[in-house]
């Protein structure tokens, strides 16, 4: 067919089908094009997989700022032909991928073409187990995990304050974003900080912002916080941290939808939802006079707890298993099996970092261990540490402890072959393999 034959031949099939065929026979690249005025006009199936966001969540709209171009001075900016960069996913996560873009002339809009690079952490063809709930980043099989989840799906369609109460490691940002994610605030910004992390001085300038001349060096007006996220979501990540001062001016904004940058005389109105967390408990903090009750039921409108990993124990295999199946993806290293030396040490762990604290010792393993399956020696000390001296792991062949794996994982599967497969984290294929090898089957 010659070019010439194209536009008869496009007339026949559709245009439009042509183009979504085209892009849907792409390999592994996510295919978008975007309008003159930088709207969505085509976001591809594998578009949602690698981003996140579903078609009707962008088609018409301006496209997430920063996804496909970077935001110069002068607006947004094609990227280099061909670049690798890393893109934020609609939970937040980053995603590693190759870029290709062509810019058509005139006022026509933009093809792009965003392939997942192969150090990529956040492509992932993992998928949870059917008992298993996923949710923007929060992943779970725990009663009462699953009862928060609905809990932020419901209050997501209001914009109501919501109190994040949970251990360090337990996912209360991801809880922030996914509250904003479901919510009408989505195509807005998303604004997290810190109040723990930051002196009172600068938390005051960062929260409220500035006018020029408010004080030495304020050469310029400066939007706070506050200001940046209007029309969005604001978390505050260990509010109980906040200074008497700040919490009143809190309670102000919170209150009046208003804020006063530092030298202002006038107050600016603010639209956005509050979503705060905190560690420890601000019923104590109030009694102990160091937080205002006022302000503990502004904040607390919907309190939402999280549990710690040491109270869903049945999470801590699912965890497990994704992290290593995530880290498979990624290589050099594969591990395909956990022994029950391991296993046992990693269940009998009282996690006190939670689930960032399990992220971390999977991490380590992959980086000190090497082989196919995860021994006791590829743990971090202190689960090492906690237990019982057993017979050096380096006395055993890689056959042995293969054999181990699988028998425990048969025995604690009750000889459910699919459930096995999916406590060792391997196929059903591999687990055959492995029972032929192994003389089991």
């Amino acid at each position: 067919m010659t070019t010439a034959d194209l536009p008869s031949w496009l007339a026949r099939v559709g245009a439009a089908r042509a183009f979504e065929t085209l892009a849907g026979l792409a390999a592994e690249g996510a295919v978008v094009a975007v309008d003159g005025q930088g709207r969505v006009a085509f976001w591809g199936g594998r578009a949602e997989s690698l981003l996140g966001w579903r078609g009707d969540e962008v088609l018409g709209r301006a496209c997430p700022e920063g996804l496909l171009c970077e935001v110069g001075p002068d607006g947004p900016e094609p990227r280099p032909f061909g670049t690798v960069v890393e893109l934020p996913r609609h939970d937040g996560t980053p995603v590693r991928v190759r870029q290709v873009t062509h810019v058509f002339p005139g006022d026509a809009g933009a093809l792009h073409v965003l392939t997942p690079t192969q150090a990529s952490p956040s492509v992932s063809t993992v998928t949870a187990p059917p008992d298993a709930v996923r949710f923007h980043g929060l992943l779970t099989r725990a009663p009462a995990m699953i009862r928060a989840i609905e809990t932020i799906r419901n209050v997501a369609e209001t914009d109501v304050t919501v109190l994040v109460r949970g251990e360090s490691g337990t996912g209360k940002e991801l809880v922030a974003r996914a509250l904003h994610a479901e919510s009408r605030r989505a195509d807005g910004p998303f604004v997290a900080v810190n109040c723990g992390a930051l002196a009172p001085t600068l938390l005051e300038d960062e929260l409220f912002g500035h006018v020029r001349g408010a004080f030495t060096g304020a050469e310029h007006d400066r939007a706070g916080i506050f200001a940046q996220a209007d029309g969005g979501t604001l978390f505050l990540d260990e509010v109980a941290e906040l200074a008497p001062d700040l919490q009143t001016r809190l309670l102000r904004v919170l209150q009046e939808r208003t804020v006063v940058p530092l030298g202002a005389q006038v107050a600016l109105p603010v639209d956005l939802r509050v979503v705060a967390a905190t560690h420890r408990s601000l019923r104590a903090e109030v009694r102990a006079g160091r937080f205002r009750e006022d302000l503990l039921y502004r904040l607390r409108v919907v309190p939402l707890f999280l549990p710690p990993l040491r109270e869903r124990r049945e999470d801590v295999d699912l965890l497990l298993r994704h992290a290593i199946a995530e880290h498979n993806l990624r290589g050099p290293r594969r591990v395909d099996a956990v022994t029950p030396e391991a296993m046992r040490a990693l269940l009998d762990h009282g996690w006190p970092g939670n689930v960032r604290e399990l992220l971390n010792v999977v991490d380590y393993a992959f980086a000190v261990g090497r082989g196919a399956i995860l021994d006791v020696e590829d743990l971090p000390p202190e689960l090492r540490e906690s237990l019982p001296s057993t017979p050096a792991p380096s006395t055993r062949s890689a056959h042995d402890a293969r054999r181990a794996a699988l028998l425990d994982a048969l025995a604690a599967a009750g000889g459910d072959l699919a459930r096995a497969a999916e406590l060792l984290g391997v196929s059903r294929t591999t687990l055959w393999r492995w029972r032929k090898e192994l003389g089991l089957g």
